[in-house]
């Protein structure tokens, strides 16, 4: 499931309160690295990569290639989420992701991460060895999500989204909202019974917000410190950024000093060599 206010461009194939808002904030110590989510898109319209692997075994070549350059997770999507991007069915979906997961699991020695917001897809991509729920409604969108995390006990990352693919254009989403929107979805992930561990954060770029608010967000990406969890960002290409790696770059290591513990990217090489530089940096 691709990410953000993007149109499609395959040049990358290769690749609680205003109160708590305005609080004094805790800065994380800058000396902690991101650990580094890869994004693998099997859907033939995501903006960046989408159609490059549309095919099993390019995807599973992909999965395991950003494994050997240092991904910490591949985040596996099966539907575009870019603004105007078609809703596809829950039995399509799996058609595209379940052998991925099935031929990564046996594979891979790392987390696999499922990108969706249908409870049918989560549940079978669980229970074929993904540990790891990205849901860009933050549990909202499909009222069944909850009980399948409630039954599985995977970590889950909540995004904060406004609108839906068909309708996020042109929507607008200050700090204060996007600070509402998880506190809410950070409920209903405790309600499910999951543990403070098991929960990440993702403030949304681009997902029903203008470039403004992706700005604003990035300048007080602390604020969500507040909410006590492990924050994922994911600014990778997005078209706030020009849709280059380069400035993604930019905004990791922004990332960094504002306390992120997860960057989602399509370059994964580019990034763990840029990490290594800040981690080297931050130790001698």
């Amino acid at each position: 499931m691709v990410r953000g206010n993007d149109k499609i461009d395959s040049r990358h194939c290769e690749e609680r309160s205003d109160e708590a808002i305005s609080s004094p904030l805790v800065m994380r110590s800058p000396r902690k690295i991101p650990k580094i989510m890869g994004i693998l898109n099997i859907t033939p319209d995501s903006f960046s990569d989408g159609g490059c692997y549309f095919d099993l075994e390019k995807a599973f070549d992909r999965a395991r290639a950003m494994a050997e350059e240092g991904a910490d997770i591949i985040d596996i999507g099966g539907e575009s989420t870019r603004p105007g991007a078609l809703h596809i069915s829950a039995e399509e979906e799996l058609k595209r992701v379940l052998p991925l997961v099935e031929k990564l699991s046996q594979t891979l020695s790392i987390p696999l991460s499922i990108d969706t917001m249908k409870h049918e897809v989560a549940a079978k991509a669980l229970e074929k060895g993904v540990s790891i729920v990205n849901d860009i409604s933050g549990l909202k969108g499909d009222p069944e999500m909850k009980a399948v995390v409630a039954h599985f006990k995977p970590i889950v990352v909540l995004m904060h989204s406004k609108g839906t693919p068909q309708t996020m254009k042109g929507m607008s989403s200050s700090v204060e909202e996007v600070y509402k929107g998880l506190s809410e979805s950070i409920e209903i992930a405790q309600g499910a019974q999951l543990s403070d561990e098991k929960i990440i954060i993702d403030p949304g770029l681009g997902f029903g917000k203008t470039f403004e608010d992706n700005w604003n967000i990035l300048k007080k990406l602390d604020a969500f410190l507040k909410l006590k969890y492990k924050i994922l960002l994911g600014a990778s290409r997005k078209s706030f950024l020009g849709k280059q790696d380069s400035a993604t770059h930019a905004v990791t290591a922004w990332a960094v000093f504002k306390g992120a513990d997860y960057v989602r990217v399509h370059n994964v090489r580019e990034t763990k060599e840029f990490l290594k530089v800040f981690e080297k940096l931050y130790n001698v």
